[in-house]
């Protein structure tokens, strides 16, 4: 391969002009991404710094026009309130085992199904696969009322119990596939295993495994990257779901039900230490809601990138051991 030393213009000329006409393209193509990159992540990230720049603010500054974005007195008063309004140690943790509980039981039930669907012919297979699709498709909206009178007068053995206020609805839910973007995740998981070559599964049974051992040795260990994917994805929208949560557990505090009612909480808390009944000031209730939406979602970062980098790890380690 031989260096051309020729300048940019005498290239451009012995080309007929085609060299600077694709120079241009890629320069115009590539400065076009950039602010298209630009606008899309100033978008994203505008809020969530609006809300950090709100949540440091004391009240005074929160009414100063000249104020923009750097807080004059910079104050950790509105993270006290939010927490407190929250409740929030007890709070975090009922979250956590509640999304760890549910997550952990429709990646296994999911990937059980999607496995299923990908590899075992069996009657009415697409019909029950475009019943997944319709469980994608329609919002679990439609069929709240049903499943409230479902649980609340939930009868077995001819005895009848009110399961509200307790995760055995979301673990029955998730058991028949029917949780939180259960469909979209068993259309994942298929799609994934399908791409599967069928020689490792018959080597498999020729070693003398059947197709449960088959799906535990073989297919769980080479499906790492979809199940984390659906591990996070449930996680992520557990955590911040607050239609099932409202729906069926009434009596367990989670931080998505309890941001929905921290700004009437707050108007409470300033008439307690005020002594005089009165609505909380707008832009005050503001900031504590942004602090609480902050302390929503600060504990799904770290986790992400916490998973995130053990995963990489795993995959590294394991391209070793190869």
């Amino acid at each position: 391969m031989t260096n051309d030393t020729r300048s940019f213009w005498e290239r451009n000329e012995a080309s007929n002009g085609l060299l600077l006409k694709e120079t241009s393209k890629k320069w115009v193509i590539s400065i076009f991404r950039g602010i298209l990159l630009f606008g899309l992540c100033f978008m994203i990230l505008q809020p969530i710094l609006n809300k950090i720049s709100l949540s440091f603010m004391s009240e005074k500054d929160l009414y100063d026009t000249t104020i923009i974005v750097v807080p004059k007195h910079f104050s950790v008063n509105n993270w006290k309130i939010a927490s407190l309004l929250m409740d929030y140690k007890r709070t975090l943790f009922n979250t956590v085992w509640v999304s760890l509980l549910v997550s952990v039981i429709e990646v296994f039930v999911c990937s059980l199904v999607g496995y299923g669907f990908s590899r075992f012919n069996f009657p009415l297979k697409r019909f029950w696969f475009f019943c997944v699709i319709l469980i994608i498709l329609i919002p679990p909206q439609t069929i709240s009322t049903s499943l409230y009178l479902h649980f609340r007068y939930f009868k077995i053995f001819g005895m009848e119990f009110n399961l509200r206020g307790t995760p055995i609805p979301y673990i029955l839910m998730c058991l028949g596939c029917m949780g939180l973007k259960n469909g979209l995740y068993i259309f994942m998981i298929r799609q994934y295993f399908l791409g599967f070559p069928f020689e490792l599964e018959e080597a498999a049974y020729v070693d003398g495994c059947g197709p449960i051992k088959t799906f535990f040795r073989i297919m769980i260990p080479g499906a790492k990257p979809i199940l984390t994917s659906c591990f996070l994805f449930s996680f992520v929208w557990q955590w911040t779901d607050g239609f099932y949560a409202q729906l069926f557990l009434g009596k367990i505090k989670l931080l998505a039900i309890q941001i929905s009612g921290i700004v009437e909480r707050f108007g409470q808390y300033l008439s307690k230490i005020n002594g005089v009944n009165s609505l909380a000031p707008v832009g005050y209730s503001n900031a504590i809601l942004s602090t609480a939406t902050l302390l929503l979602i600060i504990p799904v970062i770290i986790l992400y990138l916490f998973c995130q980098k053990l995963f990489v790890e795993s995959l590294a380690s394991t391209g070793v051991k190869g």
